[in-house]
């Protein structure tokens, strides 16, 4: 102890007298994340880890003259699972000292995340095939626990009553947190568990809420519904009749209906500190979930600075897969979250179910647009009216800003409201405020034809962009423009499905392009799930109405949708790995809609940045044939050929290894990822990958390979055919890419997708395909 002691003293000393002049701002706290080095020998010296942590800190603090608290008030959380450290209030000058000892790996800042059904089920095929059936073959999920990290329950829901579920896992290691309105008793056989996170948060914001905001719970449960929703989706249980206000009715049921859910609340209304999230990934893994189900995240950031991804290194080490939302940045480009391979990175799709609500204008055109609102049949929700768009002045009158309408030309009338600024329901409660009685929603240039649909609180329908600039040009161009919404209620199986969600974040990733991202895409638009049943369908304050159901989308909902489907691969086979559970779902992923046609990206054929894999395909999934497996150690080599630094690992992987010496013995070596990314730079015409398949289907089969290059790209596969004598059994294959002449030399970075297809010779059905992206780098 005494050697580390001096040691921060001198560079206290050092630091102090260099910055006698710092701005009172250098002494303001903040939350920060100190990762230690594993299983030092100074540990052994204290009688806990928790002692341990606590003396870089007291030591840390030592010089300051005025501290009048005692350092162990700052001291958040202690890690030990995730990672080897701990979460505390420091100064910026305590942290650079914190960064200068020898056992610190790294110091980060805290920083703070974002969260990101009756039907989806059956759109996914999940209620089918009988005995065959995905739910029958998995028992519906029994036997897995699955971790929803999110906004917390409402634990009263019907989605969590725990009729028919089976006893509570012998492993289980958790607790029902007592809380604020939340109780031990509040967990049953479906909820077996639920803890909130709090502290990164309570200490980054003010203790005063807002008026206008909903009530917090200092506990587990939600006050926002999105964690409720979350969770009901990924393995809700069977609820009959359920709706929202009459719409979408039918039997809820979340995709793994009868795995356990323990649910960890590290989301609040300001936020999800990365803080919070690790402590909650630490517990997890102590708590001995089996899925990590992670509806968080923002925008892509290097792997070494990722909290979620140096997290779950840990939680995918031992045996815990876990997934991850894309992200709702797109469609820019380059926009994905949460990419590190261990994870699964879920995008969003949409389904075939429509609430049409068209507005007929008075000169008799119809245009199309989409609602929840319970109008159909009300005359007074149907009826016409004279329509005004609001433009012009500093007041956002366009957007609908509360405000920001003048009552005298409101009142009455059917208001059109740009998207954008603020929240949809919120620009309809603008209009009740000043005396409009409908609202017609237009998508903007930047939303095209994306329908994320809402339970209004007036009569109310959005419209896309194309029927936006339709309906603005007839207002602009007629005296008394007149118009009036048509409720249809819900509509099945008569649109294309799926495609890809404007909003759903696009790769290729910035933070690590070697790798395809997202992985696959999911049902995510207009998805209907639990609610608390003290907040009103569109989680507004002033929203009065009550409901068990409610509508969101985002990746936020596509995630949980692959979770719950995890869960059924792993109660199938529970031996399996979480690399090998990832591999089934991308390997028999869709390209094609329900009518057979290439899944579509607004008006186009949707690309590997787009849907990475494809639509995500339970029924196919739950019987590969074969797998790409992944060992933990993998990763590491991987790390080692980007060029990432001995500490850069050290922080992600908590292995402090030699690059050098790993790259020695395992020359040309490539990721066993199930899909493929090749870069080409500058000068290089060809590339070789390396892959390894596990046969998990029936003995003495045979595949043959079946390649789709990407123009302007010869690829070479060796062998050709892979015959396999028993189940478990391994090959390898390479394959080479080469660049044709005619691209050669060009000036322009250019990209390529293509796949590689093994098809089962016995049962040619059977595809185990690989998306491949190819890009041509110039620099």
């Amino acid at each position: 102890m005494e050697p580390k002691s001096f040691l921060l003293c001198i560079i206290f000393l050092l630091f102090s007298s260099s910055s006698s002049s710092s701005s009172s701002e250098i002494l303001q706290k903040q939350t920060y994340i100190v990762q230690l080095h594993p299983n030092t020998e100074t540990a052994k010296t204290f009688a806990s880890k928790f002692d341990w942590h606590l003396s870089f800190l007291q030591e840390a603090v030592l010089g300051v003259e005025e501290e009048e608290e005692e350092p162990s008030s700052r001291l958040l959380y202690s890690y030990g699972s995730a990672i080897e450290g701990f979460a505390a209030q420091l100064t910026e000058s305590e942290a650079q000292m914190l960064r200068y000892s020898p056992e610190v790996v790294a110091v980060r800042p805290d920083h703070v995340l974002q969260v990101q059904t009756t039907y989806s089920y059956k759109f996914l095929g999940l209620d089918g095939f009988g005995n065959s059936g995905v739910w029958s073959k998995s028992r519906f999920g029994q036997g897995t626990i699955i971790g929803v990290l999110d906004t917390g329950v409402w634990p009263e829901s019907p989605s969590f009553d725990d009729t028919g579920m089976p006893s509570i896992p012998r492993k289980w290691k958790g607790i029902c947190q007592e809380g604020e309105s939340f109780s031990s008793s509040s967990c049953n056989r479906k909820l077996i568990g639920a803890r909130f996170f709090i502290r990164g948060h309570r200490v980054a914001n003010s203790p005063e809420e807002s008026p206008n905001m909903p009530r917090e719970y200092i506990s587990a449960r939600d006050s926002t519904g999105h964690g409720t929703h979350t969770a009901s989706t990924v393995g809700g249980s069977s609820v009959s009749m359920a709706n929202v206000l009459g719409n979408g009715a039918g039997v809820a049921r979340g995709m793994a209906p009868g795995a356990h859910i323990a649910v960890y609340k590290v989301c609040w209304f300001n936020g999800c500190y990365s803080s919070d999230i690790l402590a909650a990934i630490d517990v997890a893994i102590q708590d001995k979930v089996d899925v990590l189900s992670l509806s968080l995240g923002g925008f892509p950031i290097p792997l070494y600075d990722d909290t979620i991804a140096i997290g779950t290194f840990r939680a995918m080490e031992r045996g815990i897969s876990v997934i991850c939302a894309a992200g709702n940045n797109g469609p820019i480009e380059s926009s994905v979250a949460n990419t590190a391979p261990w994870v699964s990175t879920i995008g969003a799709g949409t389904l075939d179910r429509r609430f049409p609500a068209v507005v007929r204008l008075a000169n008799g055109k119809l245009l199309y647009g989409e609602s929840l609102y319970p109008g159909k049949g009300l005359k007074n929700a149907e009826r016409e009216v004279e329509v005004i768009y609001v433009t012009g002045g500093d007041k956002g009158s366009e957007f609908c800003l509360r405000g920001s309408l003048p009552r005298e030309e409101i009142r009455g009338k059917m208001v059109i409201c740009d998207r954008g600024v603020n929240g949809r329901s919120e620009k309809g409660e603008a209009i009740k405020e000043a005396g409009g009685v409908a609202m017609i929603l237009a998508n903007t240039e930047i939303n095209q034809e994306e329908d994320s649909i809402d339970v209004h609180l007036l009569p109310a329908t959005l419209i896309g962009y194309t029927e936006s600039v339709l309906l603005k040009a007839y207002v602009n161009a007629t005296v008394k423009p007149k118009a009036r919404i048509i409720f249809g209620g819900t509509v099945i199986g008569r649109s294309r499905a799926p495609g890809v969600a404007q909003f759903s974040a696009r790769g290729p990733s910035l933070a690590n392009p070697s790798i395809l991202k997202p992985d696959m895409i999911a049902p995510g638009v207009n998805i209907i799930a639990a609610w608390p049943q003290n907040l009103g369908p569109t989680g507004l304050p002033y929203d009065s109405r009550r409901v068990n159901f409610t509508v969101m989308s985002g990746t936020s909902m596509s995630c949980p949708h692959v979770s719950g489907i995890t869960a059924l691969i792993r109660s199938a086979y529970p031996n399996w790995s979480p690399a090998a559970i990832k591999s089934a779902l991308m390997t028999t992923a869709d390209l094609y809609d329900r009518q057979g046609k290439a899944i579509k990206d607004g008006n186009k054929p949707a690309g590997v940045f787009a849907i990475g894999a494809g639509h995500v395909n339970p029924q196919k999934a739950i019987n590969p044939g074969l797998v790409y497996n992944i060992q933990p150690v993998d990763y590491i080599t991987y790390l080692c050929t980007l060029g990432f630094t001995r500490s850069d690992i050290l922080a992600i992987t908590h292995k402090n290894v030699s690059c050098s010496g790993i790259l020695r013995k395992t020359p040309g070596f490539s990721l066993n990822y199930p899909s493929i990314s090749v870069i080409f730079k500058r000068g290089k015409t060809t590339e070789m990958i390396t892959r390894r398949v596990t046969n998990v289907g029936s003995p003495n089969s045979i595949y043959s390979v079946n390649v789709e290059a990407p123009e302007g790209i010869k690829v070479i596969v060796n062998p050709k055919r892979l015959v396999f004598k028993h189940v478990d059994q391994t090959l390898s294959y390479r394959v080479w890419f080469v660049l044709k002449k005619k691209n050669r030399g060009g000036r322009v970075a250019t990209f390529a997708q293509g796949q590689l297809t093994w098809v089962n010779s016995q049962n040619l059905m059977q595809r185990v395909r690989s998306p491949i992206s190819v890009t041509l780098k110039t620099n």
